[in-house]
C-alpha cells in the first residue's frame, strides 16, 4: 500500500495531498497549526513541498536534520515544474519575443 501511495504522490502530488488530508486530518492540520489557508495555498502552488512537509513534520518538534534536505528537494522539484511549464508555454505569453525575426510573407526566418 505504501508503494502505491508513493507512486501516486510522485505522479499526482495534489491528489496525494488531498488523500492525506481526508485520511489523516489531524496529521495534516498539526503541520500547519490548525490554519486552513497555508495548506490550501500549498496544494495549489507547491503541492510536492506541501506533501513532503506534512509527511516529515513531527508534532512538537517540527523539522530536524535531514528533514530539511528532503523539504529542499521538494521545493526544487516544484520550482523546476513551474520553470518547465513556463518554458514550454513561452509562445503563449503576450509580448514574448522568441529572438528570431520571421518574414510574414514567406514564413521563413530572416
Amino acid at each position: 500500500m505504501v508503494c502505491l501511495f508513493a507512486l501516486l504522490a510522485g505522479m499526482f502530488p495534489r491528489i496525494a495531498d488531498v488523500l492525506i488530508w481526508i485520511a489523516r486530518p489531524q496529521m495534516f492540520m498539526n503541520a500547519f497549526n490548525k490554519m486552513y489557508i497555508w495548506p490550501i495555498l500549498g496544494i495549489i502552488f507547491l503541492p510536492f513541498t506541501t506533501l513532503m512537509y506534512v509527511i516529515m513534520y513531527t508534532p512538537g518538534v517540527g523539522l530536524t536534520g535531514w528533514d530539511w534536505a528532503w523539504l529542499a528537494l521538494a521545493v526544487f522539484l516544484d520550482l523546476t515544474h513551474w520553470g518547465h511549464t513556463a518554458y514550454t508555454n513561452r509562445e503563449a505569453i503576450p509580448g514574448y519575443s522568441s529572438g528570431q525575426t520571421v518574414d510574414k510573407s514567406s514564413q521563413t526566418p530572416l
